[in-house]
């Protein structure tokens, strides 16, 4: 089949969960199907985008004027986004140069399936074309935004994310209504979008993971470290590790007070940047091009979310590389782990404090976990085996779409995919 996945965002650097789930999909989707890729992106410096050509069938890039998160011009932009009833983390990449060019490309080639690739892959997408349509959501962006509401203190903030939380509902579930199909990745979201459609028009599609890529080393952790990965620009990531060294990072002091926290992403802001300024045992990478060695060196990898939906690839990740994961219930929310086994799950402060000096003080249980944790990833969980449960399905959703555009029929879809229940 020939498939147009729409982005918004770019793809590269995959430095983000959401640029890495979609590259892994496309990339074992294009061994057996013509990919054609189409992203709008803040324009930038070094873009690596044409190395994409390599890889996929077409790559097509539109690189957009957009100002820089904080800056005076996006303050602009954000307050006549205002007079609008829209979101503006979708308003902000919306342009009727790329919504033609997207609307010309559909109707001058030959497409079978066009993917629209999280909301805002919708906000310059062709809905109105007769093609097979697919919203692919990574997260339930409103219960993001309204998650954000929730915790907010500074009453600005708080005006902000209520805004977006109302305007983000209503434009993620006209998406998911427009159409053929919603992909969710965890059952959590896939309940969040049945609100909004017949729940045999949402499947859920499980997370994948490199598991060559990450994988255990012989090395020797680093006594007394926790780690947390992740891109520090993106919201529930920074309330995280500012969560974790205000609440809980002071009761694990109290038993091990030489620990170490490390922070690994890209983008801290100055809030996150000051704790290791305020603390010479936190320490703050910013981006790096290879997160193996901070997972390889820690004991504990942390995962303290208060904030967010979707799949944390983050936890995956460690798990490939035999890591013991502590995360709160929603950081862990819609993988296939089991407490105690291959994971430890902790939500209140004291709780999740006594669990990650457990774990640093017991090595063998922190091995009995890590081991498990790389088993289920690397047996159940390999992109290749995702692939073809994604191939397999998007075969059906165009086939019986092209039997209800000729008999008027009705379809029906299993709400979940997993290795346990293969697509035949």
């Amino acid at each position: 089949m020939k498939i147009l996945w729409v982005k918004a965002g770019g793809l590269v650097p995959l430095d983000l969960g959401g640029k890495i789930r979609s590259f892994q999909m496309m990339k074992a989707l294009s061994r057996k199907h013509a990919i054609t890729f189409f992203t709008y992106y803040q324009r930038h410096d070094g873009d690596q985008h044409k190395e994409l050509e390599n890889i996929f069938d077409r790559v097509i890039c539109c690189p957009l004027s957009i100002p820089n998160s904080g800056t005076a011009r996006e303050r602009l932009r954000y307050a006549k986004n205002l007079l609008t009833w829209s979101p503006y983390a979708l308003t902000k990449y919306k342009s009727r140069q790329v919504a033609r060019r997207l609307k010309n490309l559909v109707l001058t080639d030959t497409y079978d399936i066009l993917i629209a690739d999280f909301c805002v892959g919708g906000v310059n997408f062709p809905w109105k074309l007769p093609h097979t349509k697919i919203l692919f959501t990574h997260n339930a962006e409103a219960e993001i935004w309204r998650q954000h509401f929730l915790v907010a203190e500074n009453p600005l903030w708080k005006f902000v994310t209520w805004r977006e939380w109302k305007t983000m509902l209503q434009r993620e579930s006209a998406y998911a209504r427009r159409a053929d199909h919603v992909f969710t990745v965890s059952q959590n979201d896939t309940e969040y979008f049945s609100r909004f459609v017949p729940a045999n028009k949402v499947t859920t599609v499980p997370t994948g993971v490199d598991a060559e890529y990450f994988r255990p080393t012989q090395k020797s952790e680093a006594l007394e470290s926790v780690v947390f990965t992740g891109a520090m620009d993106w919201k529930p990531n920074e309330d995280a590790v500012l969560y974790f060294c205000a609440e809980i990072l002071p009761r694990i002091r109290t038993k091990l007070p030489s620990l170490t926290f490390w922070i690994v992403g890209r983008n801290p802001s100055e809030r996150v940047r000051r704790l290791a300024t305020q603390d010479s045992r936190i320490r703050v990478t910013g981006r790096v091009d290879d997160v193996r060695p901070y997972l390889h060196q820690a004991v504990v990898c942390a995962v303290p979310l208060r904030i967010g939906s979707g799949t944390r690839m983050k936890i995956f990740e460690a798990m490939a590389c035999g890591k013991a994961v502590v995360s709160s219930s929603l950081g862990a929310q819609g993988l296939p782990i089991k407490d105690g086994c291959n994971i430890v799950l902790a939500d209140r402060p004291e709780e999740f404090a006594a669990k990650v000096i457990e774990l640093c003080q017991s090595e063998a249980k922190r091995a009995e976990i890590g081991t498990q944790a790389r088993a289920l990833v690397a047996e159940k969980y390999t992109w290749d085996t995702i692939g073809e449960q994604i191939s397999a399905l998007l075969h059906r959703i165009h086939h019986n779409k092209l039997a209800i555009q000729t008999t008027g029929g009705h379809l029906h879809f299993p709400s979940a995919l997993s290795p346990e229940r293969d697509a035949p």
